[in-house]
């Protein structure tokens, strides 16, 4: 395990990167955003994520690579909700219209503290003030990576309130099993039989609908490449796993023929939102000198389901007093 600086924020706020190694891979994690930058498996040359070598690059160019968005990560319709009968307005940072992964600072933007850390484990905590972002309620959230054996990247979120507020926290790194330009040729499963239809502003329209006969029909491994008139299909839906928390158990898995590397996805969340990456277009070079376009990297986010606070009969991403968020996520990685 070792520590160095990894740049400064406008404010002047040092920002810390931490190396890792265990169960095979290695990986980079910085305190700004509690971001996992670079992850490594032995053996295998590039990056299983994609990122940035310069600590700038990320607030200036970065759509979340490898953060830790919050508090509520994903969309809530025009930023507002209702909880124990009075309404909130959070900050509305997509389109000036929708809140998104937290707000313009969420904690996905900001600088955590290191709490804990090992060879093969960091810990990362921050505290989010009572009304940052519209939120009520001071929330005390924690991350932890952890590198186990057998090729397991493992990420922990935690948080408690003092009252009763809105708290939903994912891992938002983007994955390429094989270096490529795309992510098109992966092959990927999803274990859900049902998704989340979106408008335009990918705000869920409140239908729960069945993958069945449809492009988003995953339940079989095959290729994210799926055409839509001239282009890729526009992947960034919310799978339904189930209505509630659940025991943790495998949920996905996506391979690279190219590479022989595989992923397998386990959690406990009762939602996956599958993000192909289709807005990527990052003008500097990311890891390994890559220039990051269309459909780099692709995103497999564990989370309450997106909205949840305005839609009836979706899981609750409320959070009370004595009570404690324990979101767990294991990012498995093999050969095939």
């Amino acid at each position: 395990m070792t520590t160095e600086m990894f740049g400064k924020t406008e404010d002047g706020t040092d920002v810390s990167l931490v190396e890792i190694r265990g169960g095979g891979l290695t990986a980079k994690l910085m305190s700004w955003g509690a971001t996992l930058l670079d992850l490594r498996l032995e053996g295998h040359g590039p990056s299983l994520v994609l990122g940035f070598p310069n600590f700038a690059d990320y607030p200036a160019h970065s759509p979340y690579f490898g953060a830790t968005p919050g508090r509520h990560a994903n969309r809530i319709a025009h930023g507002q909700f209702r909880l124990d009968g009075k309404e909130y307005q959070l900050d509305r940072n997509q389109n000036g219209t929708h809140h998104l992964h937290g707000g313009s600072q969420g904690i996905g933007k900001r600088v955590w503290t290191i709490a804990d850390r090992g060879a093969d484990f960091v810990r990362f905590e921050i505290i989010d003030p009572d009304g940052h972002m519209g939120y009520p309620g001071t929330c005390r959230t924690a991350c932890t990576y952890r590198l186990k054996e057998g090729g397991v990247l493992s990420v922990v979120h935690e948080a408690e309130t003092d009252r009763p507020t809105l708290c939903n926290m994912v891992h938002h790194s983007y994955f390429n099993l094989d270096g490529g330009a795309d992510i098109l040729d992966h092959e990927l499963m999803i274990a859900a039989d049902r998704y989340l239809p979106v408008d335009t502003d990918q705000i869920p329209v409140g239908e729960v609908l069945p993958v069945v006969q449809t492009p988003f029909d995953f339940r079989e491994m095959r290729p994210v490449r799926h055409a839509e008139g001239d282009g890729q299909f526009a992947y960034d839906h919310n799978y339904c796993l189930s209505d509630m928390r659940v025991t943790k158990r495998a949920v996905a898995q996506v391979r690279s023929l190219k590479s022989g590397i595989a992923m397998q996805v386990r959690t406990g969340e009762p939602g996956l939102q599958f993000y192909c990456g289709f807005k990527i277009a990052t003008p500097v070079a990311g890891l390994d000198g890559q220039r990051y376009g269309a459909c780099a990297g692709l995103c497999l986010e564990s989370q309450i389901w997106p909205d949840s606070p305005n839609q009836n009969g979706f899981p609750s991403a409320v959070l009370r007093p004595g009570e404690q968020l324990h979101q767990a996520t294991d990012y498995i990685f093999s050969r095939i």
